[in-house]
C-alpha cells in the first residue's frame, strides 16, 4: 500500500469519523493526531508549551493558533509520521490551513510521505440521519452502554437492558442543539474546505454504510487526490 501521506478527516457531528480514523490507523499504519489530545499532553506532561497553554486556559481564554501550531509541529517531528498520520481537528480554521501547507512545504525531504502535500476527505451522511443518530441516542448512567431509540432501541423503552436503570439523554444530543452544531461545524470547516478544493486536494466520500465499506471508499479517494 502506498504512503497516504498527510491527510485531514472531516465530518460533521454524528458521521463516524472517529469510529473511520480508528479504522484507517489500522489499515495503513500511521497515527491519528488530534490537537485536543496533543493539547492534554503537553499540559499533563508540563511542557513548556503546555505550561503556557495552561495559564491562558486557566484565564478562560482560548489557546492561540500560533501556540497549537508550535505543538502540532512538534508532534510531526515524531518518527510515528514519517509514512502519513491522520489529522483530526486540525487546521480547523483558513489561516491553520495556510501555516500547514507552509510547513510541510519547507520541511519536504527524500521521504514520499513527507513530501506529498495535505489532502482533505469529508465524510458525507444525511442530515436526517444524522439527527436520528444523534437525536435518538441515550446513555445508561450506570454502565454506559449506548442506545438509539431509532436504530438500537433498549427492550424495554426507556431502561437500560443490563442495569435497568432509566436511560439519559445528553443535553448536546437535543434536536435544538445538534442543529446549533451544525452551524457551527459548517461556518468553521467551510473555509478550509474550499481552500483545499481550490488546491484540487478535496473530495467528498459517503459514510452511509458498513464500517469496512466507508473505509475503503476513504482509500480509494486518497488515492485518486495523490494521482
Amino acid at each position: 500500500m502506498i504512503a497516504p501521506g498527510p491527510i485531514l478527516l472531516l465530518g460533521a457531528p454524528g458521521v463516524g469519523k472517529g469510529t473511520q480514523a480508528k479504522e484507517l490507523v489500522r489499515l495503513w499504519g500511521i497515527p491519528q493526531i488530534s490537537t485536543g489530545d496533543i493539547l492534554r499532553a503537553n499540559v499533563a506532561q508540563g511542557t513548556a508549551l503546555g505550561k503556557t497553554a495552561k495559564g491562558i486556559m486557566h484565564r478562560g481564554e482560548l489557546v492561540p493558533d500560533s501556540l497549537v501550531n508550535e505543538m502540532v509541529a512538534v508532534r510531526l517531528q515524531e518518527p510515528d509520521t514519517a509514512r502519513g498520520y491522520i489529522l483530526d481537528g486540525f487546521p480547523r480554521t483558513l489561516a491553520q490551513a495556510h501555516w500547514l501547507d507552509g510547513r510541510l512545504a519547507a520541511t519536504a525531504c527524500c521521504e514520499p510521505a513527507q513530501s506529498l502535500p495535505l489532502v482533505a476527505v469529508s465524510i458525507q451522511v444525511d442530515y436526517n440521519q444524522l439527527l436520528r443518530r444523534i437525536s435518538g441516542r441515550r446513555n445508561c448512567p450506570v454502565c454506559q452502554t449506548i442506545y438509539n431509540i431509532y436504530s438500537k432501541p433498549p427492550q424495554r423503552a426507556g431502561f437500560c437492558d443490563v442495569e435497568g436503570a432509566a436511560l439519559t439523554q445528553r443535553a448536546d444530543d437535543t434536536e435544538k442543539a445538534f442543529a446549533e452544531r451544525m452551524r457551527a461545524y459548517a461556518a468553521q470547516t467551510t473555509p478550509v474546505i474550499e481552500h483545499y478544493r481550490e488546491l484540487g486536494r478535496f473530495t467528498e466520500v459517503s459514510g452511509d454504510g458498513p464500517i469496512a465499506v466507508v473505509a475503503a471508499g476513504i482509500v480509494k479517494a486518497v488515492e485518486r487526490l495523490r494521482e
